[in-house]
């Protein structure tokens, strides 16, 4: 079975500096961390490989520094890690970030499962990529670990 986990960093404290002509986070301005539920999320695909065999791929889209997070998910166990980055990500909302991992979803290809962090703890949002249907195509989809 080839699962995928997507994972995000998230601030690592309360302070954050937000862009005034943006209105987005500085990602550069603090200490980042592994949202927390996209550990949960990450330590059910291992578990669920243990069980069943397969892989285990974990995805982020952020700044180079995402590299951290992702040797990280290697420790726990992740088979590969992919990270999307590119200037024009910068600042992106919940739509464009939907689309651009869709779009590193697809190129990965041969996914029988995604598992997905219930939410973030940056803002408390869902994982809103995942549940809009628009940006993804796949339809073997878990949210809420």
């Amino acid at each position: 079975m080839k699962i995928l986990v997507c994972m995000k960093q998230v601030p690592a404290g309360t302070k954050v500096d937000i862009d005034p002509e943006t209105g987005a986070m500085k990602r550069l301005s603090g200490e980042t961390r592994t949202n927390p539920y996209d550990l949960f999320a990450l330590e059910a695909a291992l578990q669920l490989r243990e069980k069943v065999g397969g892989s285990v791929t974990v995805l982020t889209m952020g700044p180079p520094q995402a590299e951290e997070m992702m040797r990280d998910a290697y420790t726990m166990g992740a088979d590969d890690a992919v990270i999307l980055s590119d200037r024009k990500f910068a600042g992106a909302d919940v739509l464009a970030t939907s689309y651009a991992l869709s779009q590193g979803i697809t190129a990965i290809g041969d996914i029988d499962l995604i598992i997905c962090g219930k939410q973030t703890t940056r803002w408390r949002y869902r994982s809103g990529w995942a549940s809009d249907r628009r940006a993804f195509r796949n339809p073997t989809c878990s949210m809420g670990v």
